[in-house]
């Protein structure tokens, strides 16, 4: 039986896997870049016969060159989205203050295409533009919600972060592997470490971790193996 009681907010906690895929998959993604082009490039400057001074001064190169830009480009890219979600807020405010009705018809429109009835969808669509036009018209025409709200500082923050934290661990290889053992050293901490992040984003995605650490292994070996050859090449043809 339906009563005329107030409603109770329900708590029912449900786990989603999208809520948490956006950011865990922009830090995989910096750790991995962080990880494997700066081992990349040690494996082949260590195959070209490079000392430990030069090895030590190329990853930390390598390392602070990349962070700042994956920092520039994340700034660059995600204030350009702030740009156009600003831009087109404000034509929506300018329609919404020129033809109210207009836009009612518009969100209406909306929620039938959703399943609501014509009644029930303008009734939806003038009570919330009633509490907050903008806001109704901004999550549920243009899909701009505050989960997607462009962060162009915390954006470029989080990658060089992420991108510093992958490329420390081929840097601390030449420390304590010096010699013959760096390069197969760099190969087994880096394919184990790539093998990883590509296994927990998989998991929080909900998607196979075999998958998901496979192919970032293949990748990786083929990069690692593409500059090794590279600089055993030209180490050779220098000497």
């Amino acid at each position: 039986m339906i009563t005329n009681a107030a409603v109770q907010p329900v708590h029912h906690h449900e786990h989603h896997h999208h809520t948490q895929i956006g950011w865990l998959r922009a830090s995989v993604l910096g750790a991995n870049d962080g990880l494997l082009s700066t081992a990349a490039l040690l494996t082949g400057v260590a195959a070209g016969q490079a000392g430990t001074h030069a090895l030590l001064l190329a990853g930390v190169a390598a390392w602070v060159a990349g962070a700042f830009s994956m920092a520039a480009g994340e700034y660059v890219s995600v204030s350009s989205q702030a740009d156009t979600q600003a831009a087109d807020l404000a034509i929506e405010a300018r329609e919404i203050h020129k033809n109210p009705e207009l836009e009612l018809q518009e969100l209406t429109h909306i929620y039938m295409q959703r399943g609501l009835d014509e009644v029930l969808a303008r009734q939806v669509a003038a009570q919330l533009m009633q509490h907050d036009a903008l806001a109704a018209h901004a999550r549920d025409e243009l899909g701009l919600t505050e989960v997607a709200a462009a962060r162009p500082v915390q954006a470029a923050a989080a990658s060089a972060l992420s991108f510093s934290l992958g490329a420390i661990f081929p840097i601390l290889a030449i420390l304590f592997a010096p010699g013959a053992a760096l390069l197969p050293v760099l190969y087994v901490l880096t394919l184990l470490l790539l093998a990883s992040l590509g296994g927990l984003a998989a998991w929080a995605g909900g998607a196979s971790i075999w998958r998901g650490a496979i192919r970032v292994l293949i990748w990786g070996a083929l990069s690692l193996l593409a500059t090794t050859l590279i600089g055993h090449m030209l180490g050779t043809a220098v000497a």
